[in-house]
């Protein structure tokens, strides 16, 4: 088999971690010797032995003198595990293929470099544009200390989001309601604006999608109008929820403050309104990819500080009245200028998605 095909192969084991690593990527390693493959791994969440080390324990002995193909450079340093890279060192590994390099600041090289030093011979970028989108989240932390962040709308073909300001508006399919929740179920975390928690009063939830992590949810409120008995609040058994305020705001209405605190929520007190620092915050919740589900206010803040990496559009065959709400109106918002669209029909609704990070 070819590097390219045992790397694919590598990259399809790293997925098998996806929605359980969260905050550590996931990876993949083959072990390859003699003809056939010895040893296989996949990183399956954070504490637990790393790809490399999976696929070396499968392979015991035979190990020695095989070529590893791992979808991310290994570590080298120590974090709840050992470093990888005195692991493959030991085993006596003689090739070791890497789809990418790691941007921890920790290894960024340092793996490589290391490994070399041994006598280990080493190629990267393998794979390189399909490990790196792989791992855009933790790419997005560690390069730029915020989560991965997509905007999601679902919008009529005359581009609004709602019949008139402040009525609910259902607007997908049963398809395309399906495809939402089954991203729910996979990103860390997901958020709204206060508005949206007043009109739609959502519990923000994977609707019965199985999950591997806990489910953060992020309420940005910088007028403390969510209630203390939102039905988000009665799903903490889900995960955090977390609402995102300024200083000011909870100055102004500390009883507000204090009645969210005592339903369960974490509030987070900022001190401007400020998205990029509110997106920060999350790192320390364990969050690195995060869904901005609404509403247009939230969209428009978050576009305009430039912390937006995917945009994600349900486009549903309705119109509706000049009076609707518009999605990103005044925004200086242009769909079709971020690039390539991958589009997919859900039923009677049309999927757009484009990217404004690019990872190729």
């Amino acid at each position: 088999m070819t590097d390219d095909a045992l790397m694919a192969l590598a990259l399809e084991l790293a997925a098998r971690g996806h929605g359980a690593t969260s905050p550590n990527p996931m990876v993949g390693a083959v072990l390859w010797n003699g003809g056939r493959i010895v040893g296989r791994g996949y990183h399956v969440g954070a504490g637990a032995p790393h790809a490399e080390v999976v696929a070396l324990e499968e392979a015991g002995a035979a190990a020695r003198g095989a070529t590893l193909y791992c979808t991310l450079e290994p570590c080298c340093h120590t974090g709840r595990t050992g470093p990888c890279v005195d692991r493959i060192v030991e085993a006596g590994v003689r090739r070791v293929v890497v789809g990418v390099e790691d941007p921890d600041p920790r290894v960024d090289g340092g793996g490589v470099r290391h490994l070399r030093a041994r006598g280990v011979e080493v190629a990267v970028g393998v794979g390189r544009r399909r490990a790196a989108r792989l791992n855009e989240a933790f790419f997005t932390v560690k390069r730029r200390r915020r989560p991965f962040v997509t905007l999601k709308a679902a919008v009529s073909l005359d581009g609004r989001i709602a019949a008139a300001p402040g009525r609910r508006t259902p607007l997908t399919g049963r398809s395309a309601q399906d495809h939402a929740h089954d991203t729910r179920a996979l990103v860390d975390a997901i958020g709204i604006g206060s508005e949206t928690v007043l009109v739609d009063d959502p519990q923000l939830t994977a609707r019965g999608r199985p999950r591997r992590r806990p489910f953060v949810r992020v309420l940005f409120d910088t007028r403390m109008r969510t209630p203390a008995d939102a039905r988000v609040l009665t799903t903490l058994a889900h995960g955090p929820v977390v609402v995102m305020t300024t200083e000011a705001a909870a100055d102004a209405w500390p009883e507000r403050a204090a009645a969210l605190e005592g339903a369960g929520a974490a509030v987070e007190r900022l001190p401007a309104r400020d998205p990029a620092l509110a997106a920060s915050r999350l790192l320390a919740y364990g969050v690195s990819d995060l869904l901005i589900e609404g509403g247009a206010d939230v969209h428009r803040a978050a576009w305009a500080a430039g912390i937006v990496d995917r945009v994600r559009l349900y486009l549903c065959p309705v119109t509706l009245a000049p009076a609707g709400v518009p999605w990103m109106a005044d925004a200086r918002f242009s769909f079709a200028a971020l690039g390539p669209v991958r589009t997919r029909c859900l039923g009677g609704d049309v999927l757009l998605e484009a990217d404004v990070q690019r990872f190729d």
